[in-house]
């Protein structure tokens, strides 16, 4: 199973982690892996390559974590938001493969 987490501090995402594997299809062809690792590497080179933000960034293979200042999470909360939004939903279609959890702290 693939589970992420979001951060939130004072209502801003300042970051994520993605950990394991969904088990949803064979390796190479797993639409689920696919589409949460896709949509992770399209949210982390949005931050650094068009917003030309450096956060902390972390990646192997089953995991990416992203840790945001509070500066670059107010600059980043659109595509932050959109990813968070994006994965809630697939997990709805995927519940067995795909859990998303938010932490406040």
């Amino acid at each position: 199973m693939i589970k992420v987490s979001f951060v939130i501090k004072r209502g801003l995402i300042h970051g994520f982690t993605v950990e394991g594997h969904s088990g949803f299809g064979e390796e190479g062809n797993d639409i689920v892996c696919a589409a949460v690792s896709s949509a992770a590497y399209m949210t982390v080179n949005t931050i650094t390559d068009v917003l030309n933000l450096r956060p902390k960034i972390k990646a192997k293979d089953g995991f990416m974590t992203i840790k945001l200042s509070s500066k670059q999470s107010e600059k980043a909360q659109v595509i932050l938001c959109g990813f968070r939004l994006h994965l809630t939903e697939l997990s709805k279609d995927y519940n067995n493969n795909l859990t998303v959890t938010i932490s406040e702290v």
